[in-house]
């Protein structure tokens, strides 16, 4: 679960007057994992408060490193085992008697669900609609005059065998992870309601009610749900991914009619009548944990992204398949459009302000499109002019992402070959080749391959292709595929600023040109003034 969505605290203070505990607590986010732990070291153990922290920096680190095969039951039971068997064999070595001892419970969130477990007397509490229910279950004696005598703990045997839970997790939950020295002070009233006020307000009443002078360390972990990580809860969900697609096949009520792409994971489907796309994961995502995962952040993207540019797309609730369905977008991708005939300057003005608007709609969500080309353009004629709707969800990232492999050669901005970040200046260079080939119908700096190391030079005015382009839209485009960076364009707004002001658009000249070119009445007029000047120091010359 993402940082966003909870929130968490943790606190610990050690008994009467000491300065230090034996209780040891961390809570992180390690991916798409929150992690929660807390141990208590065994008081009658001499390295009770060593071993408490070795266990919770074992799982935290095996956690981080964990296979991605592996379920998060089997990471915990196998973590859990691995740490205990450390601990008893090291005591059995230095002490011959089990010294490394301490309780563990620990807990997991991903997406809607929650993991967890313990080993001996410290819990897991989850409070949902004003009703606080314990999760964990005590490794504790029962009988008269043994309450509190563990029947297990990390590193007192050989063996462990943790109570393990799992549980879904709804939006306003509230989770307690604490020490014995917090409950057996604080009544499970008085833990129902001061769970709302975070870790510090328990473990401080609980010193309050002692007037100060904990019989116990007392350590506290609370995690408010704010929210549930839909992407997450998206991935969690057992679909098939078919790996062969047919004609005629009926998924879900959709009947499969043509594959609109080569890898036959895109269809044209027609239910009740109507026409759809249908867009299916990779059939790598089976195998691969990172391929699945990028699927469905472009469902989700495609689903919670409602605006005119994109076309309409859902997740069916009842699905049995992973895919998402979309709205079928008439026309054709600008790609072909352009092979029969160049875009008019109007138009091209036109599609400049969809492409700045989507970008600056996409920001709201930290994200950016990741694959501006013609290719991701379809065009669709209404009342004359040409109506422009952006695709391809599966390109999207998130904004200043370096390891993204999001875009095409031939519209990458140059600082992208090298590893720079994507973001707002990057995208407006894949804007500016694109305006520029919707133009011309040629690349700025010619058509880049995969693999090829580009060399950015000399463009070819817009002039060349059509004298007709005004001298305002050539400066927009050349400043916004300008290749050092700090001459482009910086943010959508400043090149929106320009597209609708015309007569505001400042001329653009190339690094170093000289100042004929950059303003030929200023060079004339200095050359007629140097000129005269000249020619009267040579006629004075000549009458002296």
């Amino acid at each position: 679960m993402s940082k966003q969505t909870i929130k968490t605290s943790g606190f610990s203070l050690a008994k009467g007057k000491k300065l230090t505990g034996d209780d040891y607590f961390d809570v992180k986010t390690i991916g798409n994992l929150t992690i929660a732990i807390v141990c208590d070291g065994v008081g009658s153990a001499d390295e009770g408060a060593e071993a408490a922290k070795r266990v919770t920096t074992h799982l935290m680190s095996n956690f981080k490193n964990r296979p991605l095969s592996w379920s998060i039951e089997k990471s915990i039971k196998t973590f859990t085992k691995s740490i205990n068997a450390i601990l008893y064999e090291e005591s059995m070595v230095n002490y011959e008697r089990p010294e490394l001892v301490t309780t563990l419970t620990i807990v997991i969130i991903e997406g809607n669900r929650l993991y967890g477990a313990n080993v001996g007397d410290s819990r897991v509490y989850l409070k949902r609609e004003d009703v606080l229910t314990q999760l964990s279950k005590d490794h504790a004696m029962e009988e008269e005059g043994y309450e509190g005598v563990l029947t297990q703990a990390m590193g007192i045997g050989k063996e462990v065998d943790p109570y393990y839970f799992e549980n879904i997790i709804n939006e306003k939950d509230k989770i307690l992870l604490c020490s014995d020295g917090l409950y057996t002070i604080m009544s499970n009233n008085r833990l129902e309601n001061g769970i709302e006020n975070g870790s510090h307000y328990l473990v401080k009443q609980a010193s309050k009610l002692m007037e100060d002078n904990l019989p116990d360390d007392t350590t506290a972990v609370t995690i408010d749900i704010l929210g549930i990580d839909q992407v997450e809860e998206l991935k969690q969900q057992k679909l098939i991914i078919p790996e062969d697609l047919e004609v005629g096949m009926v998924i879900d009520g959709y009947t499969l009619e043509k594959s609109l792409i080569q890898n036959d994971r895109t269809w044209l489907c027609s239910n009740k009548g109507k026409n759809y796309v249908l867009k299916f994961a990779p059939i790598e995502a089976i195998e691969s944990p990172k391929i699945l995962d990028l699927f469905v952040k472009e469902a989700w993207n495609a689903k919670r992204l409602k605006a005119g540019f994109f076309p309409k797309s859902v997740i069916p609730k009842n699905r049995t398949h992973r895919y998402y369905v979309m709205q079928l977008v008439e026309g054709v991708d600008l790609k072909e459009y352009l092979k029969k005939r160049k875009l008019s300057v109007e138009d091209t003005i036109n599609l400049a302000k969809t492409l700045l608007k989507m970008n600056q709609y996409l920001l709201k969500f930290d994200l950016v499109h990741g694959d501006i080309k013609p290719e991701n353009i379809m065009v669709k004629e209404r009342d004359g002019k040409q109506v422009f709707k952006v695709i391809d969800f599966g390109s999207m990232t998130e904004l200043y992402s370096i390891d993204s492999n999001a875009g095409t050669p031939s519209y990458l901005a140059p600082e992208r070959f090298s590893g720079s970040s994507i973001n707002e200046s990057s995208e407006i260079y894949s804007i500016g080749v694109t305006l520029y080939e919707s133009l011309t119908q040629a690349f700025p700096f010619g058509e880049i391959e995969p693999f090829q190391t580009p060399s950015f030079k000399k463009v070819t005015p817009l002039s060349k292709y059509n004298k007709n382009i005004p001298s305002w839209v050539s400066s927009i485009i050349f400043r916004a595929i300008e290749k050092e960076s700090d001459l482009r364009y910086k943010h959508y707004s400043e090149m929106m600023f320009e597209t609708t002001n015309p007569l505001k658009v400042k001329p653009y000249f190339k690094k170093g040109a000289s100042l004929l070119e950059r303003e030929p009445v200023l060079f004339y007029r200095s050359l007629f003034t140097v000129s005269f000047i000249v020619n009267m120091f040579l006629v004075g010359y000549i009458l002296r």
